[in-house]
């Protein structure tokens, strides 16, 4: 249990290493608490909290950080979320100005996040298996390359462009799209690749070059099946200094290409989750933390807003921030229904 001395100075360290990066001492801990104490008392209650766990202590600093206990402790226990009104009138004001298409809000919402936090944001959006096929149509650019247009049932549309390996003829492409809209219908967009695999004899009899459209079309559906995770402000990394060390950088780099990581991180209970490096297998890194919070696009569909930063960041100004920003996003999406 800890004195309201101890707790006092805890969050004091916390807030100014989030801020400096910096071992927070026992002299600048005298300028930073309201209260007078001598510096050999402080020192005492920061050996009390390193012995607890809450504290470490650098090998370059007689002064303390935070470890990975202490900020859970921090978040779940001391800190007080704040968001500025002059930042919620913004949020609001960018998602009015006009009609956004789903995967327009996704980006935008990850480049908004960036922007505002400093750090690395990854936006989930709404896994294919709620899905169904409703029409699929081809456009021909050149004899060599077409685009496809998908369209679900809840209204999702994607576009995907791609080359053949042979020339197709029109013909080829307005008969394949028959049978496919014929038999595909109503199929789940994660089982339309098997689907197809099923129907592919018919298409075999019906058209010329069947092997090359089918090759595309595979090609195409299995990335609009495919999880759609969007990343904005990887480069705000390079402005942390911890990770100023180039193999550190690379590994986070590595772990931000990791789509299956924030799949699994999103699945947490309850509407806003932190995942501390060094508490869990998911986050291999002691030093990063993602903070994530879920939004319902509809009864079926949900999304996934997180940031990805130092296990230092402003907690009190990033869950406020994602919070909000969830309501607006679920607000949108209940106005449109």
């Amino acid at each position: 249990m800890l004195t309201n001395r101890q707790i006092a100075i805890f969050k004091a360290i916390v807030d100014e290493f989030t801020k400096t990066a910096e071992p927070v001492g026992s002299k600048r801990l005298i300028d930073l608490l309201d209260f007078s104490c001598s510096s050999a008392t402080i020192r005492n209650e920061m050996a009390a909290l390193e012995e607890m766990g809450l504290l470490e202590k650098t090998h370059t600093s007689s002064g303390r950080i935070p470890s990975s206990k202490g900020y859970r402790f921090y978040v779940e226990n001391l800190m007080e979320k704040q968001l500025d009104e002059g930042i919620k009138d913004s949020l609001q004001e960018v998602f009015r100005q006009r009609h956004f298409s789903m995967d327009e809000v996704v980006k935008k919402s990850c480049e908004i996040l960036s922007q505002m936090t400093s750090l690395t944001s990854v936006v989930l959006g709404p896994e294919s298996r709620y899905q169904t096929l409703q029409h699929v149509q081809l456009f021909p650019l050149t004899e060599r390359s077409a685009v496809a247009v998908f369209i679900t049932d809840h209204g999702h549309t994607e576009n995907k462009t791609f080359h053949f390996q042979a020339d197709v003829s029109l013909e080829d492409i307005k008969t394949c799209c028959n049978i496919l809209n014929d038999k595909l219908v109503g199929t789940p967009i994660c089982n339309v690749v098997e689907r197809m695999k099923e129907i592919e004899p018919l298409i075999a009899s019906h058209v010329a070059r069947h092997e090359v459209l089918f090759e595309a079309f595979v090609s195409a559906f299995m990335k609009f099946a495919s999880e759609h995770v969007y990343c904005s402000g990887q480069s705000n990394m390079l402005y942390q200094p911890e990770f100023a060390d180039i193999e550190k950088l690379k590994e986070l780099m590595k772990m931000l290409e990791d789509s299956s990581l924030f799949r699994q991180i999103a699945n947490h209970e309850g509407n806003v989750a932190i995942e501390i490096g060094g508490e869990n297998n998911l986050i291999q890194m002691d030093n990063v933390a993602v903070v994530s919070s879920r939004f319902k696009m509809n009864d079926k569909e949900e999304g996934e807003l997180m940031i990805v930063g130092p296990t230092r960041m402003q907690y009190n100004r990033v869950v406020a921030l994602m919070e909000y920003m969830s309501k607006v996003l679920e607000d949108m999406y209940r106005q449109e229904e």
